[in-house]
């Protein structure tokens, strides 16, 4: 991967990364990866190119601090750590759905944007892959929980059960129903709660949660 960005060390380098960040953002949203030059970038946030470049010195590692950043911003640790949280493996599995959909809409612009940009940019191929390992981990996680209290149903195993839980949770699926079909926020965790839950959990554990 390219250089790694460092904290910006005063307050105006910050301000200038945050607004940096905070329009190629909305040039990805509202106008789609394609729009994302670092020209555009400095334009929308109101600073030099040459301003743009000592922070960043390709699209691709603007990208990369874009996405590392919703993160924090739109508190993705907060919401995932709901899960882990949840006091048994069915209140994790349907935790997992609410968190697949309050979180990963508020981001899928971006995560499409990676997605495309690493066909051709190593920092977004390896950024992606670092994201579906991540992904399918948090996945594995929910099963084994599911595995632990006997609550998986057969022939599932655990790896087995990973992957098409990981499989299920797509960002084509997403976009599919909540941007294609405007499936709701809620009506999306219901429905995909059900979906897991007849798929990979016993009748008794249903019938207990």
């Amino acid at each position: 991967m390219a250089r790694t960005i460092g904290e910006p060390r005063n307050a105006r380098s910050r301000k200038t990364v945050a607004a940096l960040l905070q329009a190629a953002r909305e040039l990805i949203e509202e106008q789609g990866f394609e729009s994302l030059t670092m020209a555009a970038a400095a334009e929308r946030a109101g600073v030099s190119r040459r301003g743009a470049y000592l922070h960043f010195s390709t699209r691709g590692e603007l990208l990369t601090a874009l996405y590392r950043s919703l993160g924090e911003v739109e508190q993705l640790a907060a919401s995932l750590q709901k899960v882990w949280d949840a006091p048994d493996a069915l209140a994790t599995l349907r935790e997992w759905a609410e968190h697949i959909a309050r979180s990963h809409p508020r981001i899928l612009a971006v995560l499409h944007a990676v997605e495309r940009a690493r066909h051709t940019d190593p920092d977004a191929a390896e950024l992606w892959e670092t994201t579906l390992t991540n992904w399918r981990r948090g996945s594995r996680r929910v099963i084994e929980r599911l595995q632990a209290e006997h609550r998986l149903a057969p022939p599932w195993t655990v790896d087995t059960a990973t992957d098409m839980l990981w499989a299920l949770t797509s960002l084509d699926i997403l976009d599919r129903l909540m941007t294609r079909r405007r499936w709701s926020r809620k009506g999306f965790a219901q429905h995909l709660t059900a979906l897991l839950e007849a798929t990979f959990t016993t009748p008794g554990a249903r019938d207990e949660g």
